[in-house]
């Protein structure tokens, strides 16, 4: 439900200004924070931005416990889960404003379309009167775009755009153009036809022909480059060209058929949840593609994985002629894929396989791997005669990976684990976790026994454990902009701390809280070397302003089209990519050598090899 971001934007500004006057409290433990629910939103983590929201609405009362609530309910609804949403719409007090109430209705609906009732949900959205102006119409619109696709009811849908759009900014207008036609090529995915009659506007008919050449273009890319050079010739002027810009692929499309011994399918989840992360992960892929002379491009056939078994998938591939395989993405399919048993094309898996999983032959890994990043700062930590440290990982099954990775790779090259500690990411106080790893308890244990012993107060100050030469602290970039002002102020921000990639989200630059960290990354992001100048500068000429959506993931896709051309030569991988410098090990993994870069003054600086942190 990302459409009714601004709607809840505006209503987490009136939650902040009723807040502002609430005195502050000198204590260490700070009442969950507004602003961290909106990191946590930011960074897409709806769940615990609800909670958040929630304990706010425990904390308050009236009109501003509703605001929180309605808040949490929005974020409940964000992170599909809808019977939480209801929960928090149910609790809300009586006495609400009539904008409140009016949102109350807004979110019911939402609930009812994320409960799969589109029909309950139009009937509950035709109830309410139009807004005719400012935010109430914003997210009235929002909210009527969703459930008419919802409702097989594309031209709605596209009225509902066209009107959305008079209401916003030139900044929020180009996001809603982008999240339209998501929606459209989706719900073309899922079977809506987007047939427009022929005496609708020509606004509504442009935008149903874009989505369908957009979806078009998800299933079959040279398919898809003609569909949205045609769309340009007949509709030249039209608001949807400026998202169909991030849907295209580099270069002039193809007149005609490729005639190659080599066939790529390329395995992702176009639809379904994951659909954002493979669009990209497509995007760049092609762009690599589009960078070989016609002459020497191989035939790619895109496969939609999503619903699909993996034996289904190889059997379509091989029937199509494959000759090679990229993807699929999601650990479960990569693991299904490997253990296909009849005979299927050279596999390049855009994930790794569970450890205890032995590759079959011809079966090759690449990933963004978080613990291959563990991996790499326990190597540097070492070279740099840092041997003894702590570890603070986020509960759950990513932080226990990548602290065992971590953990065994530090100990391998002559280093020692002094302690280890895990804190909930959801929450807002980290101190317990901080405390128990740097002994901060045993010194105040120790001063109470000396008391004890003297028989009388003592002049004291809280002292850490003196033996850490370093810290590390993987985590989200959300949790790591509160983790590491703790870290200070428990009287370890001295101590050198390292993390992952996940923590530098180059999209919230500024700003002193994360300043200090350490970690790896890809040239993609840090903008180092040639062929990230290079690729930066065809995007910005292809795209203009269109281009800086691209990140990790496009990166991502760019490099496996690289490394399975290198592949199908049959040359020994070495390859220089976007998103690091690129071999082969013995188990036919690939691992990225990555760039090093520290926070200052809210920006990512770049480590010159053989720098000290």
């Amino acid at each position: 439900m990302n459409g009714l971001h601004l709607a809840r934007a505006a209503l987490l500004i009136l939650a902040c200004v009723a807040l502002a006057a609430c005195p502050s409290l000198a204590t260490r433990t700070a009442p969950p924070s507004v602003d961290r629910a909106q990191s946590f939103a930011a960074a897409g983590e709806h769940a615990q931005a609800a909670r958040i929201y929630g304990q706010l609405a425990d904390e308050t009362a009236g009109t501003d416990r509703a605001q929180f609530l309605l808040l949490a309910a929005g974020a409940w609804l964000d992170a599909n889960r809808p019977t939480e949403a209801e929960r928090a719409l149910a609790a809300l007090p009586a006495n609400m404003s009539s904008q409140q109430a009016s949102y109350q209705q807004l979110l019911q609906s939402a609930a009812l379309l994320a409960r799969n009732k589109p029909d309950e949900a139009w009937q509950q959205l035709e109830s309410l009167p139009v807004p005719a102006q400012g935010l109430p119409a914003v997210r009235y619109w929002q909210q009527r775009q969703r459930i008419a696709l919802g409702t097989n009811r594309p031209v709605a849908a596209a009225e509902a755009q066209i009107a959305l759009e008079r209401l916003l900014t030139a900044a929020d207008r180009s996001k809603s153009r982008n999240e339209f036609l998501t929606l459209l090529r989706d719900a073309r995915a899922r079977g809506v036809s987007l047939d427009a009659p022929a005496q609708a506007d020509p606004l509504v008919r442009g935008w149903l022909a874009a989505g369908m050449a957009a979806a078009d273009n998800a299933r079959d890319p040279a398919l898809g480059a003609t569909r949205i050079a045609a769309f340009r010739a007949r509709f030249p002027s039209h608001p949807a060209l400026e998202p169909l810009a991030g849907e295209a692929t580099i270069g002039e499309p193809l007149a005609g058929g490729l005639t190659s011994a080599s066939h790529v399918a390329l395995l992702l989840p176009i639809t379904g949840p994951a659909a954002g992360a493979a669009v990209r992960i497509r995007e760049g892929f092609l762009a690599a593609y589009y960078q070989l002379p016609e002459t020497e491009r191989p035939l790619i056939r895109v496969y939609d994985t999503n619903g699909v078994t993996a034996a289904d998938l190889i059997s379509q591939a091989r029937a199509a002629g494959a000759t090679f395989m990229v993807g699929p993405l999601t650990r479960e399919a990569v693991a299904a894929t490997a253990e296909f048993p009849a005979e299927r094309p050279p596999t390049l898996a855009l994930n790794f396989l569970p450890s205890q999983q032995p590759a079959p032959r011809d079966f090759y890994q690449f990933a963004l791997s978080p613990e291959d990043e563990a991996r790499a700062v326990a190597r540097r930590l070492v070279s740099h005669g840092m041997r003894r440290g702590v570890v603070l990982t986020p509960r759950g099954d990513w932080g226990t990976r990548v602290e065992a990775a971590f953990s065994e790779e530090l100990t391998a090259a002559g280093g020692q684990v002094l302690g280890a500690a895990t804190f909930d990411a959801g929450a807002n106080d980290f101190g317990a976790s901080i405390k128990n790893v740097m002994r901060i308890d045993d010194s105040i244990a120790r001063h109470r026994r000396l008391q004890t012993i003297v028989g009388q107060k003592l002049e004291f100050e809280p002292r850490r454990r003196p033996d850490v030469q370093f810290i590390f602290a993987p985590s989200p970039a959300a949790t790591a902009r509160m983790l590491r002002p703790q870290l200070k102020f428990y009287m370890a921000g001295d101590i050198p701390t390292y993390t992952v990639s996940d923590a530098y989200d180059p999209a919230r630059l500024g700003g002193d809280d994360v300043d200090g960290l350490v970690f790896p990354d890809m040239p993609w992001v840090l903008g180092t070397g040639a062929l990230t100048a290079k690729v930066r500068s065809e995007l910005q000429t292809a795209y203009g302003d269109a281009a800086s959506s691209r990140g990790r993931l496009f990166a991502f896709g760019y490099d496996a089209f690289g490394i399975y051309a290198a592949l199908q030569r049959g040359d020994t991988l070495s390859l220089t990519g976007l998103t690091g410098r690129l071999t082969l090990d013995s188990e036919r993994r690939v691992r990225r050598d990555l760039d090093w870069a520290q926070i200052k003054n809210g920006t990512a600086r770049v480590l010159e090899n053989g720098t000290s942190d």
